[in-house]
């Protein structure tokens, strides 16, 4: 009996045990995870937010906490962090912060996405018009006291970008139950809101001064995660940041619009080198290298073709000018052609997706100067006659200096050499190099018209 006793205490603190570790593994691996997003929404910020937000689902983390601050951006970008906030198992908590912060076009929505909606004080969120639509241009003749609807001037096309724009937020809003009335205005009319006042028409659901009072505010809240009500429990909750890896910041690099087209250029004129002088290698590896990761950068970013087109005219007409002279015709027709399709290459006019126009002279200067005039000096010293070397000697006329049959001396260019003929040759007689076999020339008598001729 009591042997039975003893066992049944051993089970009992056994059990204990693995209840208490398992408590305490729970209480450690609780944790949150906090992103930053700051600058352009672009393709690297999509990346990023998709990664991490699955990184979070896989070890079922509490929250995940945004900490935003952005100008805006890519639309496609913008969708696609929306489309992982809203499918994530893990609550998302966008915060705008810290004070100045903004959360300005695309970034309205994704705050609109979250499941939690926080700004810091001193922070501002809205001016969601699509920005390639800008504002409503004055008509010539119209008075400007006349009360127009504000999308009266707008074209078809702008209207339907401004719908869909107003019906996607809208719809977000909804999801959210936030404001969406102020959802819309912030589209139609690029409506903004500082934090406080964001705060009192249920624009966002807190204002905290930094991120533990974010945290304590937060503490027992209940949302909506993919349908499900869930109690967010920040207590002895453990935050762990995530930033961008090496992944994220190449990807950042080589989709900012400058640096494609930057490694457009080069992996071009690799190419064009390289087939200029087969064989080099180098510029031929280069700019194979730089080429992919343009294409690879262009396919994120929103590209328009006919500017693509415009560019490779240019270089393909200042290319000619260097093979074809054409008193600058073609030299100046693509130096204008690639201007104007580097201007017009991106596609969008969401801030920090244009070229700079510097960059575009510069390579332009440099272009023109490239193969108009460098490539064209060598392609006309290429075709110039041989001057010098043993090359110079094929075509031209020597002296038999002493009789031979087969083998003997001739001299040319103030010079005796070895020669070779399969005829016998007399002295004095004159013949014309054929050939050259290292220190030996093979040569063969000049017709005897001609040397009646000179004789």
């Amino acid at each position: 009996m009591v042997r039975l006793t003893q066992l049944f205490m051993l089970i009992l603190l056994f059990i204990a045990g693995v209840v208490s570790s398992t408590a305490s593994a729970d209480t450690v691996t609780k944790s949150a995870f906090q992103l930053t997003l700051n600058g352009v929404i672009g393709p690297a910020s999509d990346d990023y937010v998709e990664r991490a937000l699955d990184t979070a689902n896989e070890q079922h983390a509490e929250l995940v906490v945004l900490l935003m601050d952005t100008p805006g951006g890519l639309d496609t970008a913008m969708r696609g962090i929306i489309k992982n906030i809203t499918n994530s198992s893990v609550p998302v908590v966008v915060y705008v912060a810290p004070t100045g912060a903004r959360a300005a076009s695309a970034g309205t929505y994704i705050l609109y996405a979250s499941h939690i909606a926080a700004m810091s004080p001193g922070t501002n969120l809205g001016a969601a018009t699509p920005v390639r639509i800008g504002g409503i241009p004055d008509v010539k003749g119209k008075d400007k006291k006349d009360k127009a609807k504000p999308d009266d001037n707008k074209t078809t096309l702008e209207r339907k970008a401004i719908n869909d724009a107003v019906a996607y937020i809208r719809g977000l809003a909804q999801l959210r139950d936030r404001n969406q009335a102020w959802a819309e205005k912030a589209v139609r009319e690029a409506a903004s809101l500082p934090a406080h006042d964001a705060l009192k028409q249920n624009v966002i659901d807190i204002v905290a001064t930094d991120m533990a009072d974010l945290m304590a505010q937060i503490d027992s809240r209940e949302v909506l995660v993919q349908g499900h009500k869930r109690v967010i429990k920040t207590t002895g909750l453990v935050l762990k940041e995530i930033n961008p890896d090496w992944r994220s910041n190449l990807l950042s690099v080589i989709t900012n619009p400058n640096v494609a087209y930057i490694l457009m250029l080069v992996g071009i004129y690799g190419l064009i080198f390289e087939f200029s002088n087969p064989g080099a290698i180098v510029p031929g590896t280069v700019g194979a290298i730089c080429l992919l990761l343009a294409m690879y950068s262009f396919q994120l970013l929103p590209i328009n073709y006919a500017g693509m087109a415009l560019i490779l005219l240019g270089i393909g007409l200042m290319v000619g000018e260097a093979y074809q002279p054409s008193f600058g015709i073609l030299g100046i027709g693509g130096l204008v052609a690639f201007v104007f399709g580097s201007i017009i290459l991106m596609d969008t006019d969401a801030p920090g997706f244009g070229i700079n126009l510097s960059i575009i002279l510069s390579f332009a200067v440099s272009s023109m100067i490239l193969f108009v005039f460098v490539v064209g000096m060598a392609i006309k010293a290429r075709r110039r006659p041989v001057v010098s070397g043993v090359e110079e000697l094929l075509g031209s006329e020597a002296v038999v200096m002493d009789d031979f049959d087969k083998n003997g001396r001739v001299y040319i260019h103030s010079e005796s050499w070895n020669a070779l003929c399969d005829r016998p040759l007399k002295k004095g007689q004159q013949v014309k190099v054929i050939g050259v076999k290292g220190l030996t020339l093979q040569v063969e008598p000049l017709l005897p018209s001609k040397q009646e001729k000179e004789s």
